[in-house]
């Protein structure tokens, strides 16, 4: 096999993988398993979950007043395995790009950045458990997690892009089309930011009717509380319990930046539609924003269930691949006419 398409493989694989890590990453916290573990990076203290008796004793020894919950402490562990054998990717992928970047003709630096988004990961990723789950060490955690996702499908479009043909002169309507996926781009980040301050808040049934909130368009809030950084979670800053006002107004808020984030999604996949280069997936980018909503609406109609929730979260991060791909294909379509 040439370097090119080991190179490929090796890209491709870690975009699929990075995928499966940020669902189970939603997995882990809908399951409320982020602290099965209360150490890092083992689990009390073993490479695995301590399950004989001499293991168990013996981590209860260590870590005294805890209760092992095996199974969440299992669905921990299985993140952290498949976590780290990304990192592990990222790092095979980033010394091919540099030692054989004049065969690859492409730029190592990308890898490099996914390198060191890695390593600040796996910080988060300790930080959250030895933080106690603190919503803004999560929420970073999470987006740390849809970035590494949104570098790898960039370069894996690169790949693909580096196979195509040289294309024609830019279609009519490019400019369009390029404007609207940068637009996609910018409220799909907003939004996600938003559903990930949800999500490591709880806050996911703050308001439980639909299409009103509490039976209001506008309910009671506490955006203040509701935003703030420092704090715990359930917690105010001063270390009072949250008010419901506050899980209110985080929910709310990413109810509104839904309706403007799939407006503007479905007309990016619209315009892009209209161009045959990005035809596929401008409709790909168009359907997903649909399906995503729909499933947002259904975890409230039917109370999150946990299939749903997590279904909702890997909608996310497949719309984030297609505006991602979107993106690459608009801004690289006048560069490969030149």
């Amino acid at each position: 096999m040439q370097v090119g398409s080991v190179f490929r493989v090796l890209v491709f694989s870690a975009t699929a993988l990075a995928l499966l890590v940020v669902v189970f990453g939603a997995f882990v916290r809908l399951s409320d398993a982020g602290l099965g573990c209360p150490d890092w990076p083992g689990c009390y203290g073993h490479v695995a979950v301590p399950q004989s008796e001499t293991a168990t004793s013996r981590a209860l020894e260590r870590f005294p007043g805890s209760v092992i919950e095996t199974r969440k402490a299992w669905i921990e562990m299985i993140h952290r395995y498949l976590a780290g054998t990304l990192g592990l990717l990222v790092v095979t992928i980033a010394v091919i790009a540099w030692r054989w970047r004049d065969r690859l003709g492409q730029s190592p630096w990308l890898p490099a950045a996914l390198v060191m988004l890695i390593c600040l990961q796996a910080a988060f990723g300790m930080w959250t458990v030895t933080m106690l789950l603190m919503p803004a060490i999560v929420t970073g955690h999470l987006l740390g997690g849809m970035m590494t996702l949104a570098l790898l499908a960039w370069l894996s479009a690169r790949q693909g892009a580096a196979r195509a043909p040289v294309s024609e002169p830019t279609p009519t309507g490019h400019s369009a089309a390029a404007r609207w996926a940068t637009a996609a781009l910018a409220v799909l980040s907003l939004q996600i930011v938003l559903g990930g301050w949800v999500s490591t808040n709880y806050a996911g049934m703050a308001c439980p009717d639909l299409p009103l909130c509490q039976g209001r368009a506008v309910p009671p809030m506490d955006v203040d509380q509701g935003f703030s950084l420092a704090r715990r979670l359930g917690e105010t800053r001063d270390g009072a319990p949250l008010p419901g006002e506050a899980l209110t107004a985080i929910h709310w808020a990413h109810r509104i930046g839904a309706i403007v984030a799939v407006t503007v999604l479905v007309i990016a996949g619209w315009v892009a539609r209209a161009v045959p280069a990005f035809r596929l997936a401008g409709m790909l980018v168009a359907v997903l924003a649909l399906t995503q909503a729909s499933l947002g609406i259904a975890n409230v109609a039917y109370v999150l269930p946990l299939p749903l929730a997590v279904a909702h979260n890997a909608g996310a991060a497949l719309l984030l691949i297609m505006v991602v791909v979107l993106n690459f294909k608009v801004v690289s379509a006048p560069r490969r006419e030149m």
